[in-house]
């Protein structure tokens, strides 16, 4: 029986600086982190009405959450296709 252990090594092999983001996935977070807030928002207004029927407030408090959520994304693909084009 051939052995797999061998190929384990390659698959899990370490990378440099083991646990750290590279600067280019530090800077995809910092673009991304209004987007990551805003899905936050939405997250915490939504688990706020789970085990109750939600209020007139709280359904407000859902489609702001959600509007920000769209322009952020909004924003977010803006500027990625700025980049491209300039």
């Amino acid at each position: 029986m051939k052995s797999i252990a061998a190929l384990q090594a390659a698959v899990t092999a370490a990378a440099p600086f083991e646990g750290e983001p590279s600067d280019a996935e530090l800077d995809a977070i910092d673009r991304e982190m209004p987007l990551i807030l805003a899905d936050v928002v939405l997250l915490d207004a939504q688990i706020m009405t789970i085990d109750r029927t939600p209020t007139e407030l709280d359904e407000r408090r859902i489609r702001r959450a959600r509007r920000r959520v769209l322009a952020a994304r909004r924003d977010l693909a803006n500027t990625a296709t700025a980049g491209e084009v300039a």
